[in-house]
């Protein structure tokens, strides 16, 4: 399965076996980028689109690929990861980079939520510091008053 053209996510946090996405299930685009290429960039189209579309996927299990819409929800356009590259002058580099971003944004979505964090109470002794220190604060402003003679 691992043919030419597929993006292989190597194996991490939540993708314990990596994962391996099917050149089919990717749609590139291809257009003139703007920026950097002299005259060279009116003629080539180095820009890259990269679509991948993860409901449709058969790469993803469906827990996975709702996991994925889940948490890239907002982000997604009609349902799909949209990645654009255009910094590379060579429409290859751009693939690569467009190809690379991909992959960080499925290996971010798949990694597991960070466990809830435990609810704690301050201490006496951090309780009892505080309020000695707004003690001494507090006569240290009340000190700054005018001075009255005796």
């Amino acid at each position: 399965m691992n043919g030419p053209g597929n993006l292989v996510v190597r194996p991490g946090p939540g993708l314990p076996g990596g994962l391996v996405l099917d050149a089919s299930e990717l749609v590139e685009r291809f257009s003139r980028a703007s920026g950097p290429g002299g005259q060279g960039v009116n003629t080539t189209d180095s820009r890259v689109e990269l679509v991948f579309d993860p409901a449709a996927s058969t790469s993803l299990t469906p827990t996975q690929a709702g996991r994925v819409v889940e948490v890239l929800g907002s982000s997604l356009v009609q349902g799909r990861i949209v990645v654009v590259a255009s910094e590379h002058r060579s429409q290859l580099r751009n693939r690569a980079a467009a190809r690379e971003r991909l992959v960080a944004i499925l290996r971010e979505a798949l990694a597991p939520a960070p466990p809830s964090r435990r609810p704690t109470r301050p201490t006496r002794g951090s309780q009892r510091r505080r309020l000695d220190a707004k003690k001494r604060r507090g006569d240290l402003k009340s000190g700054r008053g005018r001075v009255t003679p005796d």
